[in-house]
């Protein structure tokens, strides 16, 4: 439990550093709440307009918070404006008829001035006409650049997720389960120890690519992926199962971890794409409900099938090497029961909701990690246990 000074704006904070940030963030609402009159509609909507705009950046769930008051309020005054403005059309009255000369009174003519003036006033009109010829040009190799690189980008998210559609009908496919394999070893060893065969479930995809070391799946999601794991951990975040260039990347288990023996915490990376390819949409279990709708995930690595049920869901980020604090990213193997419970604990406090699961020592544990745009170095990360 955070202590009562690690409290700002009623959200509790585990470090000082976090606390810190907090107060950073109250301190910029203050300074934008003495400056907005909150009762009128235009100042709202300005603010919210320059919030939009990034005029504000939060650290912070306080100032997400702020973010999002501020958001239900200009919607408020939005629709009523809307509302106003549809009054005052149909409240409108019709245009002055011409007079008999067939000005419309109070209009001004260019033959109202001189000759110098009136080729003075036409240069000007052509400039601005000019100016706006350039503008709307602009504007539009822009919108073209714009839908074409959301196209783009949408489309290789398309064909990425055939891809991996076409991946999954290989899963049971014995096309190149029959290619003869060597007896695999582990890497880097001194006494060799020979691994266990691959399922026939996943041996013509083994055969495909050597680096897959599981599959990951959960029900009613669009999660359903290959599992990779090289020796680092940069290769697959720009690289697909083909070992092609590409921006989802892939889902890929840390290069400490291993699958055999297996290692007391497989933890797996994947990123937050805008579709919802990879993790994108692992967020979602920031909702309790959500949670309660999907709370069993299936990991698989190439040995053996398993079932994990979700224990903890919390919001974190990458620290400094320095600082002092737990770090999920670096929890693989407990070496003792005390560290083990230390690290539950320190999960617990920061999951967003109680799930009711808890694990102890001996305990397999999976963890699914992205990131987390509400922070710098923010991180998004799901605790589940082996039930299975």
């Amino acid at each position: 439990m955070a202590a009562a000074g690690h409290t700002v704006e009623g959200r509790h904070f585990r470090t000082r550093a976090d606390y810190e940030a907090a107060l950073r963030d109250k301190k910029k609402i203050d300074m934008i709440k003495s400056q907005t009159d909150f009762d009128n509609p235009q100042e709202v909507l300005a603010l919210y307009a320059r919030m939009k705009a990034g005029a504000y950046r939060f650290e912070t769930m306080v100032g997400h918070d702020f973010d999002d008051r501020i958001y239900e309020l200009a919607e408020k005054y939005g629709r009523q404006s809307a509302a106003q403005r549809g009054r005052s059309r149909r409240g409108k009255k019709k245009p002055k008829q011409r007079s008999e000369s067939g000005k419309t009174r109070g209009r001004i003519s260019l033959d109202d001035f001189d000759g110098e003036m009136r080729r003075e006033i036409a240069a000007q009109l052509k400039a601005r006409d000019r100016r706006r010829r350039w503008l709307t040009g602009i504007c539009a190799m822009g919108a073209v650049f714009c839908f074409g690189y959301f196209f783009w980008y949408y489309y290789l998210a398309e064909r990425s997720g055939a891809d991996y559609e076409q991946l999954a009908s290989l899963k049971n496919s014995d096309v190149l389960a029959k290619e003869k394999e060597e007896p695999a070893v582990l890497r880097g060893e001194e006494e060799k120890i020979e691994l266990p065969e691959v399922l026939d479930e996943y041996k013509t995809l083994y055969n495909k690519n050597k680096s897959l070391i599981g599959w990951l799946k959960i029900d009613d999601t669009i999660i359903d992926y290959p599992v990779m794991q090289t020796s680092n951990n940069d290769y697959y975040l720009n690289h697909n199962f083909n070992q092609e260039k590409d921006n989802n990347g892939s889902i890929f288990m840390d290069a400490g971890c291993t699958a055999y023996p297996r290692s007391q915490n497989l933890i797996l990376y994947g990123h937050h794409m805008r579709s919802g390819r990879m993790f994108g949409d692992l967020e979602k279990y920031a909702k309790e409900s959500y949670y309660k709708e999907h709370s069993i995930i299936h990991f698989d690595t190439i040995y053996e099938k398993s079932i994990y049920q979700v224990m903890y869901v919390f919001r974190t980020k990458v620290l400094k090497e320095n600082e002092i604090a737990f770090k999920y990213y670096q929890f693989i193997d407990a070496g003792s029961v005390e560290e083990f419970n230390s690290h539950m604990n320190e999960m617990a406090q920061m999951s967003l909701y109680d799930t009711g699961v808890t694990a102890g020592f001996g305990d397999e544990l999976l963890t699914l990690s992205t990131c987390d745009n509400s922070q710098t170095n923010g991180r998004f990360v799901v605790i589940a246990k082996r039930i299975q």
